[in-house]
């Protein structure tokens, strides 16, 4: 079960230090990771809105940690349940633009969308999951 939380935690991390990298201005990826139709961005997230999302996800690798290696108490498994829960909604989508059940699917964002993000939301859910059940 450590390796399960390391990958995990290991993932959340990369993820939190890629909306970093963007907060501070990096385009690289950034292409890919916003949905969009007919060319548009359907999204534009301030660089603050960034920055939160990069700490959001940060905590997130905090409480996995927590979980597997320190002495959680019931906020944390409470936290930990949210979390996965989080990630489970985020690949089911929101029957649009994300997700599972997105009915914009020729746009480069959705094919990375079906293709790295829904399955990689699916992973985390479920590795969260089984950190807090065991």
């Amino acid at each position: 079960m450590n390796y399960l939380a390391i990958v995990t935690i290991s993932l959340l991390s990369v993820i939190a230090l890629t909306h970093f990298y963007w907060g501070f201005g990096g385009k690289r990826g950034l292409e890919v990771a916003l949905p969009t139709k007919d060319g548009k961005r359907l999204l534009n997230p301030t660089k603050l809105l960034t920055f939160l999302v990069g700490f959001l996800i940060l905590g997130f690798a905090f409480v996995v940690y927590t979980l597997a290696f320190g002495k959680p108490n019931e906020i944390y498994i409470y936290l930990g349940w949210s979390i996965s829960c989080i990630f489970f909604l985020r690949a089911i989508g929101e029957f649009n633009m994300v997700g599972v059940f997105k009915k914009i699917k020729n746009t480069k964002f959705a094919e990375y969308d079906t293709k790295y993000f829904t399955p990689l939301c699916l992973y985390l859910s479920f590795s969260i999951g089984l950190v807090v059940f065991v």
